[in-house]
């Protein structure tokens, strides 16, 4: 969904996205960076390298942190999902879009909290192989029914050079947003905990750096089509002149609630019965993968690197399974009413990438001269974890809540500028607080901790 509004929104300009994901990912694969260290590590959970690394509080924030971000971030997977449903079925409608929501969220919950780990590997199979096959359906018929050379002229006519070259900062992404996309592109594979743990769990750091390399094509392509998706919808949008006044108003911008449901309503208009079964079939097993692996995710990280740790590691496994459980429940309750009371006035990827900084800019300081400076302290530790909450400032509600929206417009600040600004703030102050609060005691030591 974030992807398709992304192509809508962008043209063929958003397919930098995809490139940059998968160049990050191969950097990663090449290099082993960070990754392969903290498998060396043998931990589990970003958190609990904090612990190793800094200091029992150190991982109890961190945690709180992540999983504070985590949460934010699938605030809206939700709302979009369901939107996704309103549109393909055309039951564009405010109470069958609070049912669709809630029905999902039931769902997923219930199998989530009864099957764990083993439902989440069963129904992320499943999702992969109907939706493979439903997108590919859906992109060669989008190509039959529009036709190639209408796509790219119609993108042309619309968008003129912005819908093809991302570098443009006028009506398009500009530098800053190219270089803030490369750096998703490594915190997606190699910062964000739902990734890091794949490679934590591999068998070998070998196997970590295969993982990656193929993975590259998997981050390539989660982009690609779906950013097509997205410019098909435009297109077809711009030559209904019902649709073109509700999605393409002369004079303004569709808000983001709009356009993120241009994809759906595309796809529920030229897919024949039977193949948009099958992709709705697929696009539902996906939201049920991504919401029951994160809900997964930040419960357990909210059990395991904070509860836990309070706790002093007393918690008996019967003890931590039923707080486990019981986060599951409260973070799916925020979900709900996080999506049906937060007002989308931005890209939704936007949204995400921002939710998501609060956590990963510090986490990218901690991790980066954790695992490679030795002379990383505790106090710069904190300062850094701290700083992430800045990136709160790249949400267009929470510009509007200060009232700073004006001013970050006529000043051309952009969520991506803030990102790339907070990750900058976030090493410097993990830098100077390492070097002017320095830690006492026993250093740490990088060899003896990255062994195989």
């Amino acid at each position: 969904m974030y992807s398709a509004q992304k192509g809508f929104t962008g043209g063929f300009a958003a397919f930098h996205i995809a490139f940059m994901a998968a160049v990050a990912t191969l950097f990663v694969a090449a290099t082993g960076f960070i990754v392969v260290p903290l498998r060396r590590m043998q931990v589990m959970t970003i958190p609990e390298f904090y612990e190793k690394r800094f200091s029992r509080n150190v991982r109890i924030l961190g945690g709180l942190i992540l999983a504070f971000a985590g949460i934010l971030n699938m605030g809206l997977f939700l709302k979009a999902s369901s939107l996704f449903i309103t549109g393909a079925t055309g039951m564009n409608s405010e109470v069958a879009l609070k049912i669709i929501m809630t029905v999902l969220l039931l769902l997923v919950l219930l199998y989530t909290a009864l099957g764990g780990l083993v439902s989440v590997v069963v129904v992320d199979y499943v999702q992969f192989v109907i939706l493979s096959v439903g997108l590919v359906l859906a992109c060669v018929l989008s190509i039959k029914n529009l036709g190639w050379h209408n796509i790219v002229d119609t993108i042309t006519q619309y968008k003129q050079e912005a819908g093809f070259n991302p570098f443009l900062s006028e009506q398009g992404f500009g530098w800053s947003y190219v270089v803030w996309m490369f750096f998703l592109g490594i915190v997606s594979c190699a910062i964000w905990q739902t990734a890091v743990i794949r490679a934590c769990a591999a068998e070998s750091t070998k196997v970590v750096k295969k993982l990656y390399t193929f993975s590259s094509l998997g981050f390539l392509i989660r982009f690609l089509i779906p950013n097509f998706l997205g410019i098909c919808a435009f297109v077809y949008m711009a030559h209904s002149v019902e649709l073109k006044a509700i999605f393409l108003p002369e004079g303004v911008e569709a808000s983001s609630e709009i356009t993120m449901q241009a994809m759906p309503i595309f796809l529920g208009k030229i897919l024949p019965t039977g193949i948009i079964g099958l992709v709705t079939a697929g696009m539902l097993a996906a939201f049920m993968s991504t919401q029951d692996a994160y809900l997964l995710c930040w419960s357990t990280v909210l059990t395991q690197d904070v509860i836990a740790p309070l706790c002093k590691d007393k918690l008996s496994s019967k003890a931590r399974i039923f707080t486990t459980r019981v986060f599951l429940v409260l973070i799916s309750i925020f979900t709900l009413v996080w999506g049906l009371w937060y007002p989308l006035e931005q890209d939704l990827w936007d949204y995400m990438a921002i939710s998501g900084a609060v956590y990963f800019t510090g986490a990218f300081a901690l991790l980066f001269l954790g695992l490679y400076w030795k002379r990383a302290s505790k106090v710069g530790a904190y300062l850094s974890l701290f700083i992430g909450f800045a990136a709160l400032l790249g949400l267009d509600a929470v510009q509007k809540a200060l009232n700073l929206n004006e001013f970050f417009k006529d000043h051309n600040i952009t969520s991506a500028k803030i990102g790339l600004s907070t990750i900058a703030a976030a090493t410097v102050v993990m830098i100077v607080g390492s070097l002017l609060f320095p830690d006492r005691g026993k250093a740490f030591n990088h060899e003896e901790h990255y062994k195989e």
